[in-house]
């Protein structure tokens, strides 16, 4: 008798979404969402804080500490997050990374940009 291998999740939702760029997107940004909750988190206790006392440092309330940690929260700012890193004693980075199957090529990016515009060229933008 053969076992079968039991399907993961991944797979299973992949089996019944199939390929949807903008269910992948949607997917991307709550794992974003759900990052940047478990990055404040780890480092608020790390430091031993609390929540209202990481908030007496960053100038907000408890409450608002508590929605930044949770993974559902997507109200995230940049200033935000900077004064809560400088609380921490860290400093906040922001990087681009390539997506799979991203347009790597400046002739490409041009094809896919003209694309997104509805055939306009880039350069009739620039006037």
């Amino acid at each position: 008798m053969v076992k079968r291998k039991t399907p993961t999740a991944s797979e299973l939702i992949r089996r019944d979404v199939g390929d949807d760029p903008e269910f992948d997107r949607r997917v991307e940004y709550e794992v974003l969402n759900a990052r940047i909750a478990q990055i404040i988190h780890d480092g608020r206790t790390a430091m031993g804080l609390t929540q209202r006392e990481l908030a007496v440092l960053v100038g907000t309330s408890q409450s608002a500490i508590s929605r930044l940690e949770d993974a559902d929260y997507e109200g995230h700012s940049i200033p935000t997050l900077e004064r809560i890193a400088m609380a921490l004693g860290q400093r906040l980075e922001v990087r681009f990374a390539p997506r799979e199957g991203a347009i790597t090529t400046r002739t490409s990016r041009r094809a896919g940009y003209r694309k997104l515009r509805g055939g306009r060229a880039l350069a009739a933008r620039r006037k």
